[in-house]
């Protein structure tokens, strides 16, 4: 039998696996006493090691016996201080990052809530385009045509899409670069105008603001509130700026893009009353703003950083240096080529005609007011409608009264004079033609024709004149220029004195009158009766407060201008009173008229068609042989009468011709006295110049006065005591009057 081989180890490995040898822990194995190592089992083969394990090996020398334990690294412990700090600030940036994560989470949950709450509060982008609080009002002259506007002017038509395309790029490219690309709000833009505030001297939130357009049309939207003014809508704060971004972020989710400059477009203010583009360029150009050029859209669109002050109206050149401007940024942003910006700053925009004429405001703001009249203010100065009104008004009337107003202060006032001068032309029926409140000084808005309350000084001697021509005296009654005392009671005596400090003895009522002689005007006074001479005034329109001692036959009491006017044009109208007026018909942009407004009716008859006739003949002598001579215009019967006040603090000269009555004031605005000024001088040479140009082109008229007869009346004797008690006169027992 053959012997059997034994099967190779690698084959017997896989047949039956062998069980690791078992390798006592080092801590159980012990080392003989010898020192020797133990001896080796047989036919045991060491187990076979990586080559990371025997380099391990190799690189640690072998230890004999127990191994020592590794000896820690000493921690420097340092300052307690330091260590404190260290600890303190690990802890507070893990407080830090703990709350900013959860606050920045908690932060866009509220504003995504505050931001819906104002998208679903946002009404449809239609009704947010007329934001005006008050209505519109366009006054037109006695022709027709438009020469001023006044309240909010608003045209609601315009939109994004149908605007010039040149006045949409140059809006954007003003106001907001970048709002076809951000969200509402420009983190950048607003941090730059902080920073320029700062640098300035400013706080961070005055002058620039860094607002998109988006976010001013928030504000102009007021955010959605009601019942509050423009000012507080636009009041900047810290508060409000915050307020701005949810509403903007509402804004740009509920709207598009050309729907927020479509309410821009709309709601912006740009001067001299207008509201939105169209209206703006309505007032300025005549034209729609779909056809406005580069230049013009360039001018508008500069308006927006301060309309006052650029309102091309007000400063043209400075509008168009503002123009130029925005034609730069347009240029730089690519809305317009070189070659179109060198054409538009070459052919800058110009004020059309109407908005050139300049004209009538101030005839305007008189309209508005229309005398404290609370119903006719409903629909003019406190409007809530659109209303069209027709007026009295003619624009050559008040370009002949401005241009004789600059020529007489450029050509005989020395330069540099403060000094102020009034002027009101008007029809005997009183129909206002013109008003000038005063000279063109930059910020003055002070209407002094109609506002204004001065002493009248002679020029109320009319009035006394006129009591006494109803009580039946005539232009020939004698009466002496005399001293004159009155004891005036809780005053003592009182002495009327004359302008030239001198007395004339007799002289007839015309000459006294012509001569503007005061001694006579208060004798006539006292004789006629102070509260005759009171009534006459009242009677004649001037409804101001009228002195109640004997001066005033001198002209103490204060009243305007337009007061003083139009009782001159009631002695014109035939001793009828003639208030004036300027309204002549009132409507609705719809066409409905709200209440009959019409020519006033003739007034009530105050002085007998003899004592009026008598009475404008007085008043011609003035001009042709007494102070009132420097208003003269050759080829025209006239009458008029001066008046300059104690210490020539007013001068006035009133008159008129067959066709019109006009009156001039001059003073200055603090009541100091004029120098050289009296009412027969510059006052006089002012209402020639102005009627002069008021009359080209007419055919002269008489005047409808009465001559006096020939015989000379008897003089009046004082018949009032020094004690001021009245002594009943002949004239008292015929008229049967008492005093």
């Amino acid at each position: 039998m053959a012997e059997k081989k034994t099967p190779p180890a690698t084959k017997r490995a896989k047949t039956a696996p062998v069980p690791p040898p078992l390798v006592a822990s080092r801590a159980d194995r012990a080392v003989p006493e010898s020192g020797k190592k133990p001896a080796k089992k047989p036919g045991r083969k060491p187990a076979k090691q990586s080559a990371r394990t025997q380099s391990h090996k190799a690189a640690k020398p072998a230890t004999r016996g127990k191994k020592k334990p590794m000896k820690k690294k000493p921690v420097k412990k340092g300052n307690i201080l330091i260590r404190a700090l260290r600890w303190f600030f690990r802890s507070l940036i893990r407080v830090i990052w703990w709350f900013s994560w959860r606050g920045a989470l908690l932060g866009g949950a509220g504003l995504a809530a505050w931001t819906g709450y104002y998208y679903i509060r946002l009404p449809p982008m239609e009704a947010q385009l007329d934001g005006r609080a008050r209505g519109s009002v366009r006054l037109l002259d006695r022709y027709g045509n438009i020469f001023a506007w006044r309240g909010e002017q608003f045209d609601g038509s315009l939109r994004a899409q149908t605007v010039s395309p040149f006045l949409k790029n140059a809006v954007v490219a003003t106001e907001d670069r970048r709002f076809y690309s951000h969200f509402g709000i420009s983190p950048r833009g607003i941090a730059g105008a902080i920073r320029i505030n700062l640098s300035e001297g400013r706080g961070p939130l005055s002058g620039n603001g860094g607002s998109t357009i988006t976010q001013q049309v928030a504000k102009l939207l007021c955010l959605g509130e009601t019942g509050k003014t423009e000012a507080e809508c636009r009041r900047q704060s810290m508060w409000r700026k915050i307020q701005e971004v949810p509403y903007s972020f509402a804004m740009e989710l509920k709207y598009s893009k050309d729907d927020i400059l479509s309410i821009y477009l709309n709601r912006a203010y740009l001067g001299a009353g207008a509201y939105g583009f169209e209206a703006a360029a309505q007032r300025y150009f005549a034209k729609s703003a779909r056809d406005l050029t580069p230049s013009e859209s360039a001018m508008l669109a500069g308006l927006l950083t301060a309309p006052s002050y650029f309102a091309p109206t007000r400063n043209l050149e400075r509008a168009q240096g503002r123009a130029s401007v925005v034609i730069g940024l347009m240029q730089e942003q690519g809305y317009l080529t070189r070659i179109e910006a060198e054409i538009a700053r070459a052919a800058p925009a110009t004020l059309s005609t109407t908005a050139k004429a300049l004209i009538g405001g101030d005839f305007a703001d008189w309209v508005m007011t229309m005398n404290g009249d609370e119903v006719l203010q409903a629909f003019t100065r406190d409007t809530a409608e659109d209303v069209e009104i027709l007026t009295t008004f003619d624009p050559a009337i008040q370009r002949a009264a401005e241009e004789a107003l600059a020529n007489v202060f450029a050509t005989r006032v020395s330069e540099g004079s403060r000094a102020q001068a009034a002027i009101v032309v008007m029809s005997p029926d009183g129909a206002v033609r013109a008003v000038v409140g005063g000279r063109n000084i930059e910020g003055d808005y002070f209407n002094r024709a109609t506002q204004a309350l001065r002493q009248t000084g002679s020029s109320f001697k009319p009035f006394v004149y006129a009591a006494a021509l109803e009580a039946g005296w005539t232009p020939n009654t004698m009466v002496e220029d005399a001293p004159l005392t009155i004891d005036i009671p809780g005053s003592g005596p009182w002495s009327p004195k004359n302008y030239n400090r001198d007395f004339m003895g007799e002289m007839t009522l015309t000459q006294a009158m012509a001569r503007s002689i005061n001694t006579i005007a208060v004798r006539v006074s006292e004789e006629v009766g102070r509260e005759r001479v009171r009534a006459m005034a009242m009677d004649f329109g001037i409804t101001s407060e009228i002195a109640t001692g004997p001066a005033l036959a001198l002209g103490v009491s204060e009243v305007s201008l337009l007061e003083m006017t139009g009782a001159y044009a009631g002695f014109l109208n035939g001793g009828r009173l003639s208030k004036p007026f300027g309204m002549l018909d009132l409507t609705l942009l719809d066409g409905t008229r709200p209440f009959p407004v019409g020519r006033p009716s003739q007034g009530r008859q105050i002085l007998s068609e003899l004592a009026d006739g008598y009475l404008l003949y007085m008043l011609n002598q003035v001009v042709e042989t007494g102070s009132g001579q420097r208003a003269q215009i050759e080829g025209w019967q006239m009458g008029g009468k001066t008046g300059t006040t104690q210490g020539a603090k007013d001068a006035w000269f009133l008159g008129f011709t067959a066709d019109f009555v006009a009156g001039v004031w001059m003073g200055n605005d603090d009541n100091t006295p004029l120098v050289g000024v009296t009412g027969g001088g510059l006052p006089a040479q002012i209402w020639k110049e102005t009627m002069q140009r008021v009359h080209e082109g007419r055919t002269p008229r008489p005047l409808p006065m009465i001559l006096p007869p020939e015989e000379i009346a008897p003089v009046v004797e004082r018949t009032r005591p020094r004690d001021g008690r009245p002594r009943r006169t002949i004239l008292d027992l015929i008229l049967g009057t008492n005093r």
